[in-house]
């Protein structure tokens, strides 16, 4: 009997090639996003695609009830949708803050909810929610983000100590620079809500440096993270915590032993300020 996984956002990047990868290992795989026109190609190699908004509770529902008609089960969860949205505090409308927290957030934790009655009765399953390393690591004209991804680890760790008497494994991922076409994104809000406001000037060195960090060719695909998320899926004794690339991991700890005065004075010379 085949594995069953569920992944939300696999219309692109980590969602897509992490569905690909549990694919090739034998998994039956449940690819759902908001755009199925994007995921033909997931469709064509064996998935089961279906439409599924994280922000909509109906959907949600329904998907999750169709997996358990069908299979009878669910061993994974790949909590992959989300995304960036950059601006001074001051800036960012709080409607757009809302929405961040809708998707990175609520949206994780309703698809979560909504497996774990499954997962809980077969006493077995892996829960593996992306997060970010920017849920260790704070940049200026990230708060909101930040705070998403903050919330996802703490989530995260807590929800573990929960599932764990039911045979549940809960498992984050923080992912350092990507090229998925998050960027384009994260770099659009960051020039459209804060380019022209009074943090012109720091707003324009934090999207200069993170460009940089987002180049075509020199930045880690998704393939990297679709291999850590296919590690913490078959291994037998999973970590609690994947980071990658190495420059993620490599900040990561940098963060771990700077008091935080230092970290800031780091940051603010990065970006000259």
């Amino acid at each position: 009997m085949k594995k069953v996984a569920l992944i939300t956002g696999a219309s692109l990047g980590i969602g897509k090639e992490s569905a690909f990868a549990l694919l090739k290992s034998g998994y039956k795989v449940y690819a759902t996003a908001r755009r199925v026109e994007l995921m033909e190609d997931l469709k064509l190699a064996g998935a089961v695609v279906m439409q599924m908004d994280v922000t909509d509770a109906v959907q949600v529902q329904y998907v999750v009830n169709q997996l358990i008609t069908v299979d009878n089960r669910i061993d994974l969860l790949l909590n992959n949708a989300g995304y960036g949205s950059y601006g001074a505090v001051e800036d960012v409308d709080m409607v757009e803050v809302r929405r961040q927290f809708e998707v990175n957030v609520f949206g994780l934790a309703a698809v979560t909810k909504a497996v774990i009655p499954q997962m809980r009765s077969q006493r077995s399953g892996r829960i593996i929610n992306i997060s970010s390393v920017a849920g260790k690591i704070v940049f200026p004209m990230g708060a909101w983000y930040h705070a998403t991804k903050f919330a996802v680890e703490g989530f995260s760790d807590a929800l573990r100590m929960e599932l764990r008497p039911f045979g549940i494994s809960v498992i984050v991922i923080e992912p350092g620079p990507i090229f998925t076409g998050w960027q384009d994104i994260a770099f659009d809000s960051l020039d459209r809500t804060s380019g022209h406001t009074v943090y012109k000037n720091m707003a324009e060195r934090v999207s200069k440096l993170m460009r940089l960090n987002y180049t075509p060719g020199k930045t880690a695909g998704p393939e990297v993270i679709a291999r850590l998320v296919l590690k913490a899926a078959i291994s037998k004794c999973p970590k609690t915590n994947y980071c990658g690339p190495f420059s993620a991991r490599f900040m990561k700890r940098l963060v771990l032993i700077l008091p935080t005065k230092w970290y800031n004075a780091l940051i603010r010379k990065a970006i000259g300020m």
